[in-house]
């Protein structure tokens, strides 16, 4: 009993402080130890996801060029048909060559409406197309198609026409419903008597089908019509695409500019500058 009286029961052997080695912490430690947190492995994309992101890349690159390649291919293909088999043999170059040219159908065409149109500005071209239009306007259905025609492409070719250079959205077919469509011109003057009590101003308003085959004609108050700052370009993109492809935002942006210094603050301004005016003069 006396040889335990003087151990404490809470007493107990020192242990050995375990140093831990420099070298084993940078050593990744086993995998089952379960003071380790998770290792959360990266999954990357695999080999099925890369194709096919590269796939649609590729697509978004060669598709708009193959279109536009094809497309003026068919036209240059199609004026061809109807152009060469005019050109006489002996001013064939394909008669003389190994090879096949494209696109000689289409440089004939130019060359003809371009002597054709340095010989109507004459006096002689005046008096002859003169007379060819006083024959046309003989004709029954001839001249209907021949005057409508002719006046839509002066229309649409004079510089001062205003056809086609504002971007307008109108509420059609119904209140609320909103439709994109370009201001061809003023209303008919009948339709401007007619309707005087309705709105002082109607536009002829032209909304197209998406994709433009065709269209509507619709004679809009020119109050009710909201003009876009949208350019023609811009609006024929979005019609034709169905509203996919939606152009830029070309509204200005506002600039802030920089607030001017108040009347106080000039005047505050004034003694700081004499006296640095002063202690410059002292210095020297």
């Amino acid at each position: 009993m006396g040889g335990w009286a003087g151990v404490s029961g809470d007493q107990t052997e020192p242990k050995a402080e375990v140093k831990a080695d420099p070298k084993a912490q940078g050593k990744p430690q086993a995998k089952g130890h379960t003071g380790e947190p998770a290792r959360h492995r990266r999954e990357g994309i695999g080999l099925m996801g890369r194709l096919r992101a590269y796939f649609l890349a590729g697509i978004l690159v060669t598709a708009p060029i193959a279109i536009t390649v094809y497309i003026a291919w068919w036209f240059v293909s199609l004026i061809d048909g109807y152009i060469r088999p005019l050109i006489p043999s002996v001013y064939n170059p394909e008669n003389y060559l190994p090879f096949s040219i494209p696109g000689i159908g289409v440089l004939v065409v130019i060359i003809a409406v371009t002597l054709i149109g340095a010989f109507a500005a004459g006096y002689v071209g005046r008096l002859v197309l003169g007379v060819g239009e006083g024959v046309v306007g003989r004709m029954p259905v001839v001249r209907s198609v021949y005057g409508g025609v002719k006046q839509i492409f002066e229309t649409v070719l004079a510089k001062k026409s205003n056809a086609f250079r504002e971007v307008v959205a109108i509420q059609y077919p119904r209140p609320g419903v909103w439709s994109l469509g370009f201001i061809t011109g003023s209303a008919h003057p009948e339709v401007q008597v007619k309707l005087a009590g309705e709105a002082d101003d109607i536009v002829n308003v032209f909304i197209p089908c998406a994709p433009p085959t065709a269209g509507y004609l619709a004679m809009v108050p020119r109050r009710d019509v909201t003009v876009l700052n949208m350019t023609v370009e811009d609006g024929l993109k979005l019609v034709m695409s169905g509203g996919i492809v939606v152009p830029p935002d070309r509204r200005p942006t506002l600039v802030e500019s920089p607030a001017e210094p108040d009347d106080e603050d000039r005047d505050g301004d004034q003694p700081d500058r004499k006296v640095l005016a002063a202690a410059s003069r002292s210095k020297r």
